[in-house]
């Protein structure tokens, strides 16, 4: 997937962070003694958890070095862990009450076997808790996926970004078969954009990377002014000059029993 940079992940710090707050917040265990926060990112989801349950021994774990590095620095009271939770979360060797993950499961393929594992290191009681984008049907990202497809790109973005999310039906199979205690919720998100530019600022850290990480120098430039271009023309320009950027994000949570 390459490299991670925090700086640009967090310019849109509070509006990546709020999907925690509101899954945090839907958390119902009054006092758990250890929380998992898995593809913690520079830790802003850490630090919710943090906020949340103060008394809890937590631990943030990232497969990115980078965005590790910002979260030690963010948070230097806590843990942070390098694991690739594909194939590493045997190597914790420990359960927690709380396993949650904010914007993390997208990445990662295989999700019967993620979310067996995942509930598979829980406590007796706890919880999963998981939020991750489900935008596909949003100009933006009908724009990009178009845009790599197309003649002229095709040949140059040879592996462009796979999206391991499931169907949300086959969510709701999945965690019957884990549990008999789930829910599963969307929330589309009415992010308030200054400019055009910053809706395209926002994809260069997550789903545009991919494809600018497959270019470069003028062809880097040219597929951005291309993306940039549809972009101008599917988002229009509110009265007050601002834009709407609509982010469905879809939720679920499981408990152990």
């Amino acid at each position: 997937m390459g490299s991670w940079n925090a700086g640009d992940y967090l310019k849109f710090g509070t509006e990546r962070t709020q999907p925690a707050v509101d899954l945090a917040g839907r958390i119902g265990l009054l006092s758990p003694a250890s929380v998992l926060d898995v593809g913690c990112g520079p830790g802003n989801s850490t630090q919710v958890l943090q906020a949340r349950f103060p008394e809890a021994e937590i631990i943030g774990i990232d497969s990115s070095e980078e965005m590790l590095q910002a979260a030690r620095e963010n948070l230097p009271g806590l843990e942070f862990l390098r694991c690739d939770v594909s194939c590493e979360l045997s190597a914790l060797n420990r359960r927690f009450d709380v396993v949650f993950s904010n914007a993390c499961i997208q990445w990662v393929p295989d999700h019967p076997a993620l979310l067996k594992n995942l509930m598979g290191l829980l406590n007796p009681g706890g919880v999963l808790a998981v939020q991750t984008p489900m935008n596909y049907e949003e100009p933006i990202h009908q724009i990009i996926g178009r845009t790599a497809q197309s003649e002229r790109w095709r040949e140059k973005i040879k592996e462009p970004r796979i999206f391991y999310n499931l169907r949300q039906e086959e969510y709701f199979d999945l965690l019957s078969e884990l549990s008999s205690r789930f829910d599963l919720w969307q929330t589309t998100y009415f992010h308030r954009m200054q400019s055009h530019e910053a809706i395209l600022d926002w994809y260069r850290s997550t789903g545009l990377r991919p494809y600018l990480e497959a270019l470069q120098g003028e062809d880097r430039t040219e597929f951005e002014k291309e993306i940039f271009q549809q972009v101008k023309a599917a988002y229009p320009i509110q009265k007050n000059g601002e834009i709407i950027f609509r982010f469905p994000r879809f939720f679920f949570m499981a408990f152990k029993e």
